[in-house]
């Protein structure tokens, strides 16, 4: 901490030398103090750059935010003068879009507030600033649009973050697993994003977006299990194609979680079902195999997730390498040792790719564990066990909520309307309402011209 001490014009200023910017102090409040006369110097603090403060926490919270603190006689004010180092504006990694803008979130909460407000350019964009964490004191804004947002929601959310008590949060999913509706399931009930122009395209649709200062990463709610399938660049695109993109990722969705359990329940329990040209080739490829076949698969599973794990933690050439190389030895290896078949190799393959067409990494993650849990009971009690697997998931979703609203919206409650930007992405003019989830006050966005 830094106190400077200006005897003549009986002035004190007290900051934090790494979290100012040192020209913006010298510029706008220690030379117009050092040109100032000792009897101008209370019109000086008049100035609205002065805050006057009175609460010795609020001073306190105000220099540890980088604020410099003016000490005059008997009074003390805030001047902000806050320079923390930060990253300047770049590209998101974990979302990337072939069209449309490229600029992401940084860690930089005020940055992240005007690359939103440069979108939206209404005075009805208002903010609610909150404060979460007794030792990190971290600062967290919730964004909505007065006029489309239902209000409910706006005051589940400043409800729950109040009511939050504990001593650090550093990242906006920390946060969110402590206001989730259900903190003990696996799927994401907050739909989080790198993207500006994703979070404007929340507000606009009538929902909370919320950011956590020190994170690249904001939150939006109200959320469905659909949301997480669709991306920017399905409204940057011909409608024809966004749509076949999105459904696409629902065909994904179908391979990623069943294609290596149904082949574990085929070969282990339901041989009649297989074409009798490729059983032939089915039993020569399983002939050197020792293993049952949900051994097999769970030891190729382990390995796949293991190589991703690996290319994500090293650097990012060199984790290339280890990605595409790695899979080719080692699956290549274990057919020609005996210890899988070639057929099996394919359908891990194909669950790991489809599993990187889904958008949202935080969904994926949840869906590789789906994808175990239903190949442990395809092993044990064949296509029954998928069913008994599947039929457990859906129970699961249809129980949990996002601030009380339906995780299944529109499938239930059922809302046909909604499908038009849920399964589909139909032509922007045939997208005139809000979605309902959103409960919005003004359902309707657009008009056609007549």
């Amino acid at each position: 901490m830094t106190h400077r001490r200006y005897q003549d014009i009986r002035i004190d200023l007290v900051y934090f030398g790494h979290l100012v910017d040192q020209d913006k102090l010298h510029r706008d409040t220690i030379q117009p103090m050092l040109q100032a006369r000792s009897e101008d110097i209370q019109t000086l603090l008049e100035q609205s750059q002065y805050h006057l403060t009175t609460d010795s926490k609020d001073l306190i919270k105000g220099i540890l935010s980088g604020k410099a603190a003016v000490f005059h006689e008997n009074e003390s004010y805030l001047v902000d003068v806050a320079g923390p180092p930060s990253r300047s504006v770049g590209q998101s990694e974990t979302e990337t879009v072939i069209v449309g803008p490229h600029d992401a979130f940084n860690e930089d909460a005020g940055v992240n507030l005007a690359l939103l407000r440069k979108r939206i350019k209404s005075s009805h964009l208002k903010v609610v600033k909150l404060s979460v964490g007794e030792v990190t004191k971290t600062d967290v804004y919730l964004l909505y649009i007065k006029g489309l947002n239902h209000e409910p929601y706006v005051q589940e959310a400043v409800e729950r973050i109040r009511k939050l008590e504990t001593d650090s949060i550093f990242d906006t999913h920390m946060l969110i697993e402590y206001i989730d509706d259900s903190s003990t399931s696996i799927f994401p009930q907050f739909l989080t994003s790198e993207r500006p122009d994703a979070a404007a395209s929340k507000l606009v649709s009538g929902r909370i977006v919320g950011i956590v200062d020190g994170s690249p990463t904001v939150f939006s709610a109200p959320t469905s299990f659909f949301e997480f399938f669709s991306s920017s660049d399905d409204y940057y695109q011909r409608w024809i194609l966004g749509t076949a993109t999105r459904l696409l990722r629902y065909l994904a969705f179908a391979v990623t979680i069943s294609f290596t359990a149904l082949y574990v329940a085929v070969t282990t329990y339901h041989y009649e079902m297989i074409p009798e040209s490729l059983l032939l080739t089915l039993a020569e490829s399983r002939s050197r195999v020792p293993f049952p076949p949900v051994y097999e698969a769970l030891v190729m599973e382990v390995m796949i997730e293991l190589l991703r794990e690996a290319g994500a933690r090293l650097p990012t050439k060199i984790g290339q390498t280890i990605g595409i190389v790695g899979g080719i030895v080692i699956g290549q290896a274990a057919v020609q040792a005996g210890l899988t078949s070639n057929i099996l190799i394919i359908a891990v393959a194909s669950s790991a790719i489809s599993s990187f067409v889904i958008p949202s990494y935080v969904m994926s993650a949840s869906i590789r564990l789906i994808r175990f849990v239903l190949l442990i009971l395809a092993g044990w009690w064949g296509l029954f066990g998928m069913f008994v697997g599947m039929s457990g998931i859906v129970i699961h979703l249809s129980g949990l909520t996002s601030l009380g609203s339906s995780y299944l919206t529109p499938l239930a409650p059922l809302k046909p309307r909604d499908w038009l930007d849920v399964f589909v992405r139909a032509p922007l003019t045939a997208i005139r309402q809000r979605p309902s989830q959103n409960k919005s006050p003004n359902p309707i966005k657009s008009k056609n011209r007549k």
